[in-house]
Protein backbone atom coordinates (compact mmCIF):
# COMPACT_ATOMS: atom_id res chain seq x y z
CA UNK A 1 0.00 0.00 0.00
CA UNK A 2 1.14 3.65 -0.83
CA UNK A 3 1.43 6.20 1.63
CA UNK A 4 -1.36 8.68 0.15
CA UNK A 5 0.15 11.46 2.13
CA UNK A 6 3.27 11.20 0.70
CA UNK A 7 1.80 11.10 -2.21
CA UNK A 8 0.07 14.10 -2.03
CA UNK A 9 2.71 16.11 -0.37
CA UNK A 10 4.62 15.20 -3.23
CA UNK A 11 1.64 15.85 -5.66
CA UNK A 12 1.11 19.59 -4.22
CA UNK A 13 4.61 20.03 -4.86
CA UNK A 14 5.17 19.26 -8.25
CA UNK A 15 1.88 20.93 -8.56
CA UNK A 16 2.52 24.41 -7.55
CA UNK A 17 5.70 25.22 -9.13
CA UNK A 18 6.17 28.01 -11.64
CA UNK A 19 7.50 25.32 -14.40
CA UNK A 20 4.85 22.99 -13.95
CA UNK A 21 2.04 25.68 -14.05
CA UNK A 22 4.17 27.09 -17.18
CA UNK A 23 4.20 23.98 -18.72
CA UNK A 24 8.34 23.70 -19.16
CA UNK A 25 10.53 21.43 -19.38
CA UNK A 26 8.09 19.28 -21.41
CA UNK A 27 10.17 19.26 -24.47
CA UNK A 28 7.37 19.77 -26.87
CA UNK A 29 4.92 16.56 -25.41
CA UNK A 30 1.35 17.51 -24.34
CA UNK A 31 1.31 18.27 -20.93
CA UNK A 32 -0.81 15.46 -19.83
CA UNK A 33 0.45 13.55 -16.32
CA UNK A 34 -0.66 9.82 -14.96
CA UNK A 35 -0.93 9.54 -11.23
CA UNK A 36 -1.65 5.97 -10.79
CA UNK A 37 -2.93 4.83 -6.97
CA UNK A 38 -4.09 1.19 -5.80
CA UNK A 39 -8.01 0.57 -6.41
CA UNK A 40 -8.41 -0.45 -3.02
CA UNK A 41 -7.40 3.57 -1.70
CA UNK A 42 -10.07 4.83 -3.58
CA UNK A 43 -11.77 6.62 -1.10
CA UNK A 44 -8.27 7.97 0.26
CA UNK A 45 -7.59 9.39 -2.92
CA UNK A 46 -11.03 11.15 -3.29
CA UNK A 47 -10.67 12.82 -0.14
CA UNK A 48 -6.57 13.59 -0.58
CA UNK A 49 -7.95 15.30 -3.85
CA UNK A 50 -10.29 17.42 -1.99
CA UNK A 51 -7.38 18.67 0.31
CA UNK A 52 -5.21 19.10 -2.48
CA UNK A 53 -7.88 21.01 -4.37
CA UNK A 54 -8.11 23.47 -0.96
CA UNK A 55 -4.36 23.69 -0.71
CA UNK A 56 -3.68 24.93 -4.50
CA UNK A 57 -6.67 26.86 -4.55
CA UNK A 58 -5.25 28.84 -0.98
CA UNK A 59 -2.15 29.13 -2.91
CA UNK A 60 -3.59 31.18 -5.97
CA UNK A 61 -3.89 28.40 -8.11
CA UNK A 62 -7.42 27.82 -9.78
CA UNK A 63 -8.06 24.19 -10.32
CA UNK A 64 -10.91 23.21 -11.99
CA UNK A 65 -11.82 19.12 -11.34
CA UNK A 66 -12.96 17.02 -14.41
CA UNK A 67 -14.60 14.37 -12.97
CA UNK A 68 -16.03 11.89 -15.59
CA UNK A 69 -18.56 10.15 -13.33
CA UNK A 70 -19.95 13.27 -12.58
CA UNK A 71 -20.32 14.89 -16.15
CA UNK A 72 -21.86 11.35 -17.65
CA UNK A 73 -24.66 12.06 -14.93
CA UNK A 74 -24.77 15.40 -15.78
CA UNK A 75 -25.20 14.31 -19.50
CA UNK A 76 -27.30 11.10 -18.97
CA UNK A 77 -30.32 13.51 -16.67
CA UNK A 78 -29.85 15.82 -19.82
CA UNK A 79 -30.69 13.17 -22.56
CA UNK A 80 -34.03 12.08 -20.49
CA UNK A 81 -32.80 11.56 -17.12
CA UNK A 82 -31.16 8.45 -15.17
CA UNK A 83 -34.63 6.78 -14.31
CA UNK A 84 -34.68 6.58 -18.38
CA UNK A 85 -31.37 4.65 -18.37
CA UNK A 86 -32.38 2.04 -15.39
CA UNK A 87 -35.75 1.63 -17.95
CA UNK A 88 -33.77 0.67 -20.83
CA UNK A 89 -31.07 -1.19 -19.10
CA UNK A 90 -33.37 -3.81 -17.90
CA UNK A 91 -34.95 -4.09 -21.13
CA UNK A 92 -31.63 -4.83 -23.16
CA UNK A 93 -29.26 -6.98 -22.97
CA UNK A 94 -25.70 -5.99 -21.56
CA UNK A 95 -23.80 -5.74 -24.79
CA UNK A 96 -27.09 -3.79 -26.44
CA UNK A 97 -27.50 -1.47 -23.43
CA UNK A 98 -24.03 -0.92 -23.63
CA UNK A 99 -23.86 0.52 -27.06
CA UNK A 100 -26.66 1.90 -26.27
CA UNK A 101 -24.68 3.94 -23.68
CA UNK A 102 -21.70 4.81 -25.14
CA UNK A 103 -23.88 6.02 -28.30
CA UNK A 104 -25.29 8.35 -25.22
CA UNK A 105 -22.37 9.58 -24.21
CA UNK A 106 -20.35 9.69 -28.14
CA UNK A 107 -16.86 10.63 -26.81
CA UNK A 108 -16.55 13.09 -29.73
CA UNK A 109 -19.80 14.39 -30.12
CA UNK A 110 -20.72 14.67 -26.71
CA UNK A 111 -18.61 14.21 -24.17
CA UNK A 112 -15.50 15.92 -24.57
CA UNK A 113 -17.84 19.09 -25.99
CA UNK A 114 -19.13 18.80 -22.30
CA UNK A 115 -15.88 18.64 -21.00
CA UNK A 116 -14.57 21.79 -23.06
CA UNK A 117 -17.48 24.06 -22.15
CA UNK A 118 -16.79 23.46 -18.40
CA UNK A 119 -12.56 23.83 -19.32
CA UNK A 120 -13.78 27.43 -21.20
CA UNK A 121 -16.00 28.40 -18.42
CA UNK A 122 -13.27 27.44 -15.33
CA UNK A 123 -10.01 29.47 -16.64
CA UNK A 124 -8.26 27.12 -14.48
CA UNK A 125 -4.48 27.16 -14.12
CA UNK A 126 -4.74 23.33 -13.41
CA UNK A 127 -6.73 20.38 -14.51
CA UNK A 128 -7.44 17.21 -12.59
CA UNK A 129 -9.19 14.53 -14.11
CA UNK A 130 -10.96 12.16 -11.82
CA UNK A 131 -13.77 9.59 -11.67
CA UNK A 132 -12.04 7.02 -14.42
CA UNK A 133 -12.35 3.80 -12.72
CA UNK A 134 -16.32 4.87 -11.58
CA UNK A 135 -17.21 5.02 -15.93
CA UNK A 136 -15.58 1.72 -16.76
CA UNK A 137 -16.85 -0.59 -19.27
CA UNK A 138 -18.61 2.12 -20.93
CA UNK A 139 -15.31 4.92 -21.14
CA UNK A 140 -12.48 3.76 -21.59
CA UNK A 141 -9.27 5.83 -20.20
CA UNK A 142 -7.32 5.56 -22.95
CA UNK A 143 -10.07 7.50 -25.54
CA UNK A 144 -10.67 9.78 -23.03
CA UNK A 145 -6.82 10.61 -22.39
CA UNK A 146 -6.18 10.67 -26.52
CA UNK A 147 -9.49 12.98 -27.06
CA UNK A 148 -8.94 15.23 -23.96
CA UNK A 149 -5.21 16.09 -25.18
CA UNK A 150 -7.29 18.03 -28.04
CA UNK A 151 -8.92 19.95 -25.72
CA UNK A 152 -7.06 20.26 -22.42
CA UNK A 153 -3.95 22.06 -23.69
CA UNK A 154 -3.77 25.44 -22.16
CA UNK A 155 -3.20 24.25 -18.81
CA UNK A 156 -1.51 20.49 -17.62
CA UNK A 157 -3.65 17.62 -16.56
CA UNK A 158 -3.04 15.17 -14.21
CA UNK A 159 -5.50 12.22 -14.32
CA UNK A 160 -5.92 10.41 -11.14
CA UNK A 161 -5.91 6.61 -12.39
CA UNK A 162 -6.97 3.71 -10.43
CA UNK A 163 -4.55 1.31 -11.42
CA UNK A 164 -0.69 1.02 -12.82
CA UNK A 165 0.73 3.33 -15.13
CA UNK A 166 4.55 2.46 -16.26
CA UNK A 167 4.79 5.21 -18.95
CA UNK A 168 3.29 3.29 -21.69
CA UNK A 169 0.71 1.04 -20.84
CA UNK A 170 -2.74 1.80 -18.34
CA UNK A 171 -3.37 -1.35 -16.32
CA UNK A 172 -6.69 -0.37 -14.84
CA UNK A 173 -7.40 -1.75 -11.04
CA UNK A 174 -4.26 -3.63 -11.90
CA UNK A 175 -6.37 -5.94 -13.80
CA UNK A 176 -7.36 -5.28 -16.94
CA UNK A 177 -4.26 -3.82 -19.73
CA UNK A 178 -6.09 -0.94 -21.51
CA UNK A 179 -4.64 -0.09 -24.76
CA UNK A 180 -1.01 1.59 -24.82
CA UNK A 181 -1.07 5.17 -24.07
CA UNK A 182 2.78 6.87 -24.55
CA UNK A 183 1.80 10.65 -24.42
CA UNK A 184 1.19 11.28 -20.07
CA UNK A 185 4.41 11.93 -18.14
CA UNK A 186 3.92 9.83 -14.78
CA UNK A 187 3.70 12.59 -11.82
CA UNK A 188 5.71 10.43 -9.71
CA UNK A 189 8.33 10.45 -11.33
CA UNK A 190 8.41 13.98 -11.54
CA UNK A 191 11.18 16.06 -9.80
CA UNK A 192 9.90 18.75 -8.12
CA UNK A 193 12.05 21.52 -9.94
CA UNK A 194 9.71 20.78 -13.06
Amino acid sequence: MEDINSKFTHLFSVISSKSFLNMEALGGEIPFFISAYDATQELEVRESIKLLKNKLKTSGIEVLEINIYDIVCEILEEKGGMDRMFQAEKGKSKDKFMRALQSTLNIHQILMPKIKEKIEQAGAKVYLLTGIGLVFPYIRSHNVLNNLQNVAKDSPTVAFFPGEYNGQTLNLFGLLKDDNYYRAFNIEKTETKL
